[in-house]
């Protein structure tokens, strides 16, 4: 825990040292956040000195890299570059090596024939002249792989860090890609209300294989726009050599996974989306790297630092993972300049960085309970350097690309963690509201229907920090992983494969998780954040968990896919859930009220179990009662006039019952109720919700 940055020194591995001596930072708009949350002025002292840190390695970074923009597109020198006379540069950075070589497809596999040259700061430079008739020695997709010899003469096999393309033929190898693809859309301007599809592109097709990025762009995306999402969020991009790791065990950080195709048909997955105004966010994985060393950064100079802490420190023991050390100015260098790549060379639109709560604390998250004592936040266990490393990545970002969206994944509720780096604060733009999923499926697990409690569901969806933007989601991705339940699943289990037909007999089962399968969703995207993300099938109620092929399930896909058979089937009821989505986000296109203050919740009735709320000029009513209807239910609405049904779960359209009558019109009462100024009378049928909206 220090208090500064100081100047990089001539080593072959610079670290940024941070200090104790320096006196509190003056930050412009830190007295903005203290306003906004007294509770923080306890803690002024902190906030002060971690802005103090990343400013002075801002400062650092500008004198002695030529500015934060040079510095961070390293990727322009570093790995295999073809030059414009087809001669080759090659850099790396390799601080324990005695000696790196290039070796493959051109040298005849001969692993010493071509040596590099060292350089300052343990960097190696190679460059490889033209053929005599001008052609390049390297070849479009020829192999090729980086040999380190250590002080022991050994040679090791290594793949190039900044590696753009990854085959595994069956071993892993670098691919010196050279096509080019040219965009045809302008990036989508940022939306005012954020509707994510989060989406795995092997798992998007119906086919027991791997998917592909063209299968993607051509079946998937058409389906995400008609359901009114404005968002795809991507997963599994960057190269991971085990499939099952959902993405999260990364090999080679600046290769898109050459699984699902070469890196040309992925810039024409995100052309795609952007031709239809969707914006595309990267799953990127900076919180940890995966144990490979043949075909990963692990070891990758023979020794056991280089990208990552030495020791206990660099290893992540709940996910047997290798920790960044966000100390070292070339890991800066990689991962920053990482980030500018895919949205440089992909046009990405923005990143929801992965396991930043695992980045933020000491103890990486593992057996902490947070509990919103603000101690837990500015205290010892707070992991300054890669606090720092996030906020200048954010700071980074935001400055170079205005447009940017940011989004953190992380569950301790550090505060400010998405407010300006200018207020002292992280940065980012939103955070996920990771305790929304574990709240449904606490209720749906442990809880009969009569027995939720009301005021700690609505407490649950509205705890979240003033002015700090977050995303709902109703399940997570790894509740669709065998092993768990989707909500689906957990509503209707084994029901599924026999009452799905609107054929088929009634089933209480089916009505049941018909019902609240819509309730849920709309009530998680109405009043749980400022943004609403779903997981690719989840939205019509996918039937089956989620199972990636491996030796266990003899490296089946069937489970690894998502069946887009079903909800095309007329004569089955997953469309209705499906249509029922598609309705609720062109819905808040309209009114928008993710973009709006959060709402404003005037019922949240025990005995009755009903919850009513107001947001953006919308009144949202939901019966969560297994049993009773209510007639002449008095709700508060906050303004005067005539109001209508605009939405409606019990819609026969959406497989309900149709015991609402469209045509009806409320009008207000000029009597007080629930905090509002008026009310109005409704019916509010069993399982059900609904939206009014007033009628001018």
């Amino acid at each position: 825990m220090g208090g500064s940055v100081s100047s990089p020194v001539k080593s072959e591995n610079k670290e940024i040292v941070v200090e104790n001596e320096d006196p509190l930072v003056v930050v412009p708009e830190i007295d903005k956040l203290l306003e906004r949350d007294p509770y923080l002025k306890l803690h002024e002292t902190e906030i002060r000195r971690r802005y103090g840190v990343f400013d002075k390695l801002r400062k650092e970074l500008c004198d002695s890299e030529g500015g934060i923009d040079q510095f961070t597109t390293a990727y322009k020198t570093f790995g295999i570059h073809i030059n414009e006379d087809n001669s080759v540069s090659c850099k790396e950075w390799a601080p324990g090596a005695r000696q790196l070589y290039l070796y493959g497809d051109f040298n005849g596999w001969e692993k010493t024939r071509n040596p590099f040259e060292k350089l300052d700061f343990g960097k190696w430079q190679l460059h490889l002249p033209a053929n005599p008739d001008g052609t390049c020695p390297i070849k479009h997709c020829s192999k090729i792989k980086i040999v380190v010899e250590k002080d022991d003469g050994s040679l090791l096999d290594r793949l190039s860090p900044w590696a753009p393309y990854v085959v595994k033929p069956p071993v892993t190898e670098g691919c010196a890609y050279q096509q080019k693809y040219e965009f045809k859309n302008p990036r989508p301007i940022r939306p005012s209300s954020l509707r994510v599809y989060e989406c795995h592109v092997g798992i998007a097709t119906t086919d027991g294989k791997v998917g592909s990025y063209k299968e993607f762009a051509e079946n998937v995306i058409p389906r995400i726009v008609k359901l009114g999402y404005n968002a795809l969020q991507l997963m599994a991009i960057m190269e991971h050599a085990y499939y099952a790791s959902f993405g999260y065990q990364v090999t080679s950080f600046y290769a898109a996974s050459s699984r699902f195709g070469n890196p040309e048909e992925l810039k024409e997955l995100v052309d795609v989306a952007h031709s239809h105004g969707l914006i595309v966010l990267l799953d990127v994985v900076h919180s940890h790297a995966s144990k490979n060393v043949l075909d990963g950064l692990n070891q990758f100079d023979g020794t056991d630092s280089c990208f990552f802490y030495e020791g206990a420190r660099g290893e992540h023991s709940l996910w047997d993972s290798r920790l960044f050390n966000y100390s070292s100015w070339e890991v800066l260098r990689f991962l920053l300049s990482n980030l500018r790549w895919y949205m440089e060379e992909y046009q990405f639109d923005g990143f929801r960085f992965d396991g930043v709560t695992s980045m933020m604390y000491n103890s990486r998250g593992i057996g902490q309970g947070f509990s919103g004592d603000y101690n837990e936040y500015f205290g010892l266990n707070t992991d300054t350097e890669a606090l720092c490393y996030l906020t200048l990545a954010n700071y980074m970002l935001h400055d170079i690309y205005p447009e940017v969206i940011t989004v953190a994944e992380d569950v301790s509720g550090m505060p400010a963690l998405c407010r300006p780096v200018s207020e002292g604060g992280g940065g980012f733009d939103y955070r996920l509201g990771m305790a929304i999923p574990d709240k449904w499926i606490q209720l749906l697990k442990e809880y009969k229907d009569e027995d939720w409690n009301i005021g700690n569901l609505v407490h649950t969806l509205t705890n979240r920090r003033w002015m700090e933007k977050t995303i709902a989601y109703a399940e997570s991705h790894d509740q669709a992983l065998v092993g768990d339940k989707t909500i689906a699943f957990w509503l209707m289990d084994k029901e599924m494969y026999t009452h799905m037909s609107v054929l088929s007999d009634s089933s209480p089962v089916i009505d049941r998780g018909i019902a609240l399968h819509k309730m849920i969703r709309l009530i998680t995207h109405a009043l749980g954040g400022e943004g609403y993300l779903n997981f690719i099938g989840n939205e019509f109620g996918h039937p089956e968990w989620l199972d990636f092929p491996r030796v266990g399930n003899n490296e089946s896909y069937h489970y690894a896919r998502r069946q887009w058979n079903l909800v095309d089937d007329e004569l089955l009821k997953y469309r209705y859930l499906n249509d029922f989505d598609a309705a609720m986000n062109h819905l808040e296109e309209q009114y928008g009220w993710l973009q709006k203050d959060p709402a404003y919740v005037s019922t949240k009735h025990e005995g009755d179990k009903v919850v009513s709320f107001d947001r953006a000029g919308l009144v949202f009513v939901f019966n969560f009662n297994s049993t009773q209807s209510f007639t002449d239910y008095r709700i508060a609405v906050p303004t005067a006039g005539k109001y209508r049904i605009v939405l409606d779960s019990d819609d026969k359209k959406f497989g309900g019952h149709g015991r609402l009558d469209h045509n009806t019109d409320f009008f207000s009462l000029e009597e007080p109720f629930g905090g509002r100024p008026h009310s109005l009378m409704v019916y509010s049928p069993c399982r059900t919700s609904f939206i009014l909206a007033r009628m001018d």
